[in-house]
């Protein structure tokens, strides 16, 4: 697992389905993530990343 995976795993959202519905995204913001701190990118994507935790919320189960 990527780093990037890693921190989206910690946003509680699902890589898989992001990576298989918003490729382009996906990978645009993998590089940024590799180029920048994680609060940083945090920082620069807040609002962009709630968005995208709407749509693949990771299922963890209880």
């Amino acid at each position: 697992m990527s780093d990037f995976e890693e921190y989206l795993f910690s946003k509680k959202i699902d890589a898989e389905k992001f990576k298989a519905s918003e490729s382009d995204r996906f990978y645009e913001w993998n590089t940024l993530f590799q180029q920048l701190h994680p609060e940083s990118f945090t920082a620069q994507k807040k609002f962009l990343i709630n968005d995208v935790r709407r749509r693949y919320l990771l299922q963890v189960p209880k």
